[in-house]
């Protein structure tokens, strides 16, 4: 038997929500190991001067404990 945990990160990029959820996965890998899955939870954009200006994401990541 296997035991998941579950780990909230917010992530950013200038250029989309795509980069944004890639960004967010690949520092999560630098500190969790194991990770099985990811639920966007939350999708927002920074606005300024009338131009989407930056991407934002709020996500759950799951991850096995060893």
């Amino acid at each position: 038997m296997s035991v998941a945990k579950v780990a909230e990160i917010s992530a950013a990029s200038p250029s989309s929500f795509e980069d944004a959820i890639n960004k967010g996965l690949d520092r999560a890998n630098n500190t969790l190991s194991d990770i099985e899955g990811a639920w966007v939870k939350e999708m927002k954009v920074v606005v300024k001067g009338g131009r989407v200006r930056e991407y934002r994401v709020s996500m759950k990541l799951s991850f096995v404990v060893h």
